[in-house]
């Protein structure tokens, strides 16, 4: 009864509106003054003591990397390298895309910046190079999303820091799905193209592939240096992030010169804004897990489970389901923060993998971004392409058919998760 009063109001706050960090709060408050014996100055205490973890820092530090990096001139660099490598095939620009959002979302760590990056240069470029704006919509739109899944995603920060869980080992298991997505991705453009006969750029020589790759190397380096750090041991995924930040500011002030002096307190701003945000959203889900915990909601869940014979096959389907379904009326950071101290429980009890589970839910949260009413990708898309949204759910229908089709793929296949920490010997 206690569950269901909780998640009735949570809802109900929801729907009038109010932002989700605000509801988190509200409902924590209203049942712990109405309905227990917990004292205030615990509550308290949680909202101060939930964000002191030195883990949780690593999020202003990479979204701080990626606002350099996006004023930077960074993805212009990415998108002319990638050009090079692949223009020259059916449906080239596109194909440079789903490569540069790749390129760009393994050094940004969010899925909005590579849209806003990537997007705001490549889709310009389409159109005057005679594709069709549905096509370049739903390009840029999905592929956008890798910047979840692929290290260093912060999703899969928040992920590490709710269920302390190694953030080391998640960023290794998002290795290989990151690239089989984007290569799924990229197969269905040059599929697309192919069959409807879209254009190709003039095949780059060897010297201007090398001359782009030159170019874009300050930026690409960026992706040894964090990952290459975070399993050398050289540093932890808080200090690579710091690295980044400073790395970040170095190449797009000093090296690159594309972000002015004058223009970088506006950059900070802009990343001061969205880190307090997302921290602000962490503490009081952090007071929601510690509700939940305190009515033990999710161990009585996981013996309910546990005593109905449910096989992991069946609970992941449903968490499928039940993910797919918070992404119709929540965004990614919400949905985690909520849903995995919930389901974590219940994972451990059923011998699942912490980290395949961490990488099927930043794929939920990969399809969440990209369909409406509250996909980030979409409306931000839908700015660049100046589409309308129901225009442009239409348009990017196949990728998020792939999409599905490549979380059922990550669900009841765990070994391409865990295959690589296992390879590197990364103990969690």
């Amino acid at each position: 009864m206690n569950a269901l009063f909780i998640f009735v109001l949570l809802f109900a706050l929801m729907l009038t509106g109010m932002p989700i960090s605000i509801s988190l709060g509200l409902t924590v408050l209203t049942f712990v003054f109405t309905m227990t014996t917990v004292e205030p100055a615990i509550v308290a205490q949680k909202l101060f003591t939930g964000i002191e973890n030195f883990q949780i820092m690593a999020i202003p530090f990479f979204i701080l990397a990626g606002a350099f990096l996006t004023h930077g001139g960074v993805a212009r660099r990415m998108i002319a390298f990638a050009t090079s490598l692949v223009g020259h095939w059916a449906g080239g620009l596109g194909l440079a895309g789903v490569v540069a959002c790749a390129l760009f979302a393994a050094i940004a760590g969010s899925s909005v910046a590579t849209v806003v990056a990537i997007g705001s240069i490549i889709m310009p470029a389409m159109v005057d190079h005679g594709f069709p704006r549905r096509f370049g919509a739903g390009v840029i739109t999905t592929s956008g999303a890798l910047g979840i899944l692929v290290p260093p995603s912060i999703i899969l920060v928040l992920y590490g820091v709710s269920t302390n869980t190694s953030i080391g080992a998640l960023f290794m298991a998002g290795v290989v799905p990151g690239i089989t997505l984007a290569f799924l991705l990229a197969t269905l453009t040059w599929f697309y193209a192919w069959r409807n006969d879209y254009p190709r750029m003039r095949r780059a020589s060897w010297a201007q592939r090398f001359h782009a790759f030159r170019e874009s190397l300050w930026g690409l380096l960026l992706i040894g240096i964090v990952l290459g750090g975070i399993y050398s041991g050289a540093f932890t995924p808080t200090e690579a992030a710091a690295t980044a930040a400073v790395y970040a500011f170095v190449i797009s002030v000093f090296v690159y010169k594309d972000l002015p002096l004058r223009r970088v307190p506006k950059v900070l701003l802009d990343a001061a804004n969205l880190s307090a945000m997302l921290l602000y959203i962490i503490t009081n889900a952090v007071l929601f897990s510690f509700l939940m915990t305190n009515e033990n909601i999710p161990q009585a869940l996981a013996t309910w489970m546990i005593s109905k014979q449910f096989s992991p096959w069946v609970f992941l389907l449903v968490v499928n389901l039940l993910l797919l379904a918070a992404g119709n009326v929540m965004e990614p950071s919400s949905i985690l923060l909520i849903m995995a101290p919930i389901l974590f429980p219940i994972i451990t009890k059923l011998g699942i993998d912490p980290v395949h589970f961490g990488i099927l839910m930043a794929v939920n949260m990969e399809v969440g971004l990209c369909h409406p009413p509250v996909g980030l990708n979409l409306y931000v898309a839908s700015g660049i392409a100046r589409m309308g949204i129901s225009e442009l759910t239409v348009a990017v229908l196949p990728w998020l058919i792939t999409m599905l089709c490549f979380l059922a793929l990550v669900t009841y296949w765990p070994s391409l998760s865990l295959w690589f920490p296992h390879f590197l010997g990364i103990r969690y």
